[in-house]
């Protein structure tokens, strides 16, 4: 009988540690608006630099891996329309540095995750720039006939 109890309390105490650990992931995956104006000043700076035909320091590559780690951990907790921006931006700086899978990467994240958004068509154009074919999800046949008036 002391072994099930002891058993159990073991039990309790590692789904509690795991349901912290879920919640301080969600917490920490989140970014605050200063993170994300942050990201997005950081990306206009880059942006400005490779305009500008300036050659980008390793601090500044280090910058735009870090923007791209920290979108890829918030997408892991929960997608927010805030986010399409940076990633949007992030494509151009990868696409200007003719880096073609990472901008590919996040421009076609823009079409999984944000395709109500105002940059979905945005960066459907760019993959297609890019020699990538994104074919429209195709309706179902409910949706036909909504169109229809059936």
């Amino acid at each position: 009988m002391k072994k099930i109890f002891i058993w159990l309390i073991a039990g309790f105490l590692l789904l509690s540690a795991i349901s912290l650990d879920v919640s301080a992931a969600k917490k920490a995956g989140k970014l605050s608006k200063e993170e994300v104006q942050e990201m997005s000043d950081n990306l206009d700076n880059i942006t400005k630099k490779i305009y500008g035909r300036a050659l980008l320091s390793p601090n500044d590559t280090e910058t735009l891996i870090g923007i791209k780690i920290k979108l890829d951990n918030s997408m892991l907790v929960a997608t927010a329309s805030e986010l399409a921006p940076l990633y949007y931006k992030t494509g151009n700086v990868y696409r200007l540095r003719e880096m073609k899978s990472e901008a590919i990467d996040c421009y076609k994240t823009i079409l999984e995750n944000f395709s109500d958004t105002a940059l979905a068509p945005k960066a459907r154009q760019a993959l297609s720039e890019l020699g990538v074919t994104i074919e429209a999800p195709k309706e179902t046949e409910e949706e036909t006939e909504e169109d229809e008036g059936i």
